[in-house]
């Protein structure tokens, strides 16, 4: 039986149009998006810049590679493994077991080193902490190659060098410090050492000096303040060290060239030499890989290291 009752519209029962907000988008949703262009904006010049200078010329080191080398030692195409089967070669294989002797020996003895520095910057006075890395960083304002020239007229006949050791009697007249293996590793401790003392001092320079006192107190020597205090707190630090010394190192051909007299060669001077004076393409781009290859499991093997560590500590 129809009724004469006036029907009340409330907004829960309006239609979707006669609400207010009705068609426009969820609040935060606009700004969130908008957000999210300006973002990708921003980031596109790094991008375009990894992708052009690091990514395609990376995938072409690889794919050159696998390719065959002409009669001129240019890229003739193809797809052949040959490239890696002539760097099993004993004689190259020994240049890549150097390389990795070399390098491990440079990181022990920088973080020795470095350890020792950063241990003794920590403990002075801020002001003369500042004015200490201010000296170690001076020196390094200078292009490398300039300093690498250093280093030959340091150890020259009758350099500085000899001079020290005709004074102090280790040596006798004019001595043939360089070209040596002996200058050539000089010259890597020399070029990573404050690469090593920088994460080292990061890690100590927060450590109070009460804390060495208290554990003198307790019975513990000068070694095991070191080894059971210490050097704990300055863990992450000395695998970062490791980390920036290690893998460079690896690569470096500069110093054993001029230092060295490239007799012994780094896994640098071999690149260096198949692309330029074997002229064999292909043969230098499968080295990059293999030293790329390398350069990438030693960052896993630092990386599960620093895990396992901090696993034990937790």
């Amino acid at each position: 039986m129809p009724t004469d009752r006036p029907v009340t519209v409330t907004a829960a029962t309006a239609a979707p149009s006669a609400r207010p907000g009705a068609g426009r988008a969820a609040p935060g949703k606009e700004p969130r998006a908008r957000r999210a262009v300006t973002t990708t904006l921003l980031l596109a010049p790094a991008g375009i810049t990894v992708l052009g200078l690091v990514l395609v010329p990376l995938l072409l080191v690889v794919r050159n590679s696998f390719a065959s080398a002409d009669a001129y030692g240019g890229i003739r195409g193809g797809f052949t493994l040959a490239n890696y089967q002539d760097l099993m070669d004993p004689v190259y294989l020994k240049v890549f077991g150097y390389s990795l002797g070399m390098a491990a020996l440079n990181t022990a003895v920088c973080l020795l080193l470095g350890y020792v520095v950063s241990y003794y910057l920590a403990g002075r006075p801020p002001q003369r902490q500042m004015l200490l890395l201010l000296l170690i960083i001076v020196p390094f304002w200078t292009d490398f190659l300039v300093r690498t020239f250093a280093w030959i007229n340091l150890l020259s006949p009758g350099g500085p060098v000899n001079s020290l050791t005709d004074a102090i009697g280790l040596t006798d007249g004019a001595t043939q410090w360089i070209p040596s293996q002996g200058a050539s590793f000089i010259g890597l401790v020399y070029a990573f050492l404050p690469t090593a003392i920088f994460p080292i001092y990061a890690s100590l320079r927060g450590v109070d000096g009460s804390l060495g006192e208290a554990a003198r107190d307790l019975g513990c020597g000068w070694w095991r303040v070191h080894t059971r205090v210490l050097l704990p707190i300055a863990r992450p630090g000395m695998l970062a060290a490791a980390l920036l010394t290690f893998i460079p190192t690896l690569g470096v051909f500069v110093i054993p060239v001029l230092l060295g007299g490239g007799r012994d060669q780094l896994v640098g001077n071999l690149i260096v030499t198949l692309y330029t004076e074997f002229r064999n393409q292909p043969m230098g781009a499968a080295a990059s890989v293999l030293l790329l290859l390398l350069m990438v499991a030693s960052m896993a093997v630092f990386g599960l290291t620093a895990r396992r560590l901090r696993r034990k500590s937790a």
